[in-house]
């Protein structure tokens, strides 16, 4: 799953907005984040606009954490 973050500035106040896609949607986002970008470049007060991504069937937990207690991998040396 994708989602683009952007801000608009409206009434001199700075307001966030978010659109989701789909997985397989990669392409329509880019496309939309362009889309963004060109109007910032045309004077509209746009910006921050980005792009994040989390996979749905993620085989570990998202973000930095200490391993499970029964994990006992080690590196082989020689």
């Amino acid at each position: 799953m994708y989602m683009v973050y952007w801000t608009q500035i409206e009434n001199g106040t700075p307001r966030p907005h978010g659109r989701a896609f789909d997985t397989n949607e990669m392409s329509t986002a880019l496309q939309f984040m362009e889309a963004l970008r060109t109007r910032q470049r045309t004077g509209e007060a746009i910006g921050f606009v980005t792009m994040s991504s989390e996979h749905p069937h993620s085989v570990g937990h998202p973000g930095v954490a200490d391993p499970d207690p029964g994990y006992n991998w080690k590196k082989r040396r020689k």
